[in-house]
């Protein structure tokens, strides 16, 4: 099949393919995949142009709403988390945009750039993963005691209806959100969150993703949050910036007719739908797999693909 825009001629299961199974390992920790896909199109289909990015935000809104359905449904949505995230990322992705088309429309630099975003936030959960918890603030005690006990309603499940428990907001200002997660009352810091969301935003922007890939291991290694409770509020703002992001980068494509800049429909819709079937079988099975595998598959996956990229700019 031919894909106008991108200039590639693929069979359309390849990339369909690609969008499931990102999508299905990544959204348990949070992130739509987009990250991952980025490299799949640039080296693999040999999509190199600004309209990658484009691309690569149309596959997270028609991949995402699966799974954040599936999060509400569970009670795994921590609403004022993902306004503050919304607010932060929605600014920051509208200069990320103009920052990619007009500094970083060479593939190659492009990729040193790619790279070196992947392979910071792979370092961060490395570091998190590695590090010793502090006394006190050790918040896999929760998580812990979230996979017993859906280990014990997975048991009786066959007989019963009953419903997992949902999360609880406490509070919700301008200095602190505050909810209870089974058990553990956990704290995030608003105006932290509203900062590194900007910042994510630009990033997001210029690479063709919402912000998750980077506000996820955030969230887990800087304020420990637990990652059963993020994955839904990072999928919603990783959804809403994209949607932002790609309606800009086709805002902008009449203005710099000599590039390649809006999105590839055609390949994004494939590539998303099946994102959208590998979001909500990996939403659904997040519960079933321990946080530590979740974190340790996205750091791999992050710091291999990233050292990639920058090895081969630099060799």
């Amino acid at each position: 099949m031919l894909f106008p825009v991108a200039g590639i001629e693929v069979a359309p299961w390849i990339p369909f393919a690609a969008g499931f199974l990102v999508a299905f390992v990544c959204s348990m920790g949070g992130v739509s995949g987009a990250n991952l896909l980025l490299p799949f199109q640039m080296s693999v289909l040999g999509f190199t142009t600004p309209a990658v990015s484009a691309t690569n935000h149309l596959f997270n809104i028609v991949a995402i709403p699966s799974g954040v359905c599936r999060f509400i449904r569970e009670g795994r949505m921590v609403w004022p988390l993902t306004w503050v995230v919304i607010a932060g990322t929605v600014p920051g992705v509208i200069i990320g945009v103009l920052l990619r088309v007009r500094y970083l429309p060479d593939p190659g630099h492009f990729k040193a750039f790619a790279g070196l975003v992947l392979l910071y936030i792979g370092f961060l959960m490395v570091r998190s993963l590695l590090a010793k918890p502090v006394p006190g603030t050790d918040k896999a005690a929760s998580e812990k005691r979230f996979q017993e006990l859906v280990a014990r309603f997975r048991k009786k499940e066959a007989d019963s209806r009953e419903q997992l428990p949902r999360i609880a907001i406490n509070h919700f200002g301008l200095t602190k959100i505050e909810y209870s997660f089974y058990g553990e009352v956990i704290t995030a810091p608003t105006m932290g969150i509203f900062w590194l969301s900007a910042i994510v935003g630009v990033v997001g922007g210029m690479y063709g993703i919402g912000g998750g890939a980077i506000i996820a291991p955030f969230f887990v290694a800087v304020f420990h949050l637990p990652v059963y409770t993020i994955a839904g509020a990072c999928l919603m703002g990783t959804f809403l910036t994209s949607v932002v992001a790609a309606g800009f980068y086709q805002f902008l494509a009449p203005w710099y007719p000599s590039m390649s800049v809006a999105p590839d429909w055609l390949l994004g819709v494939l590539m998303g739908v099946g994102g959208m079937i590998g979001m909500y079988a990996g939403a659904r099975m997040q519960k079933f797999v321990p946080a530590k595998v979740i974190k340790w598959i996205l750091a791999f996956i992050l710091t291999f693909t990233g050292g990639r990229y920058v090895i081969g700019f630099l060799f």
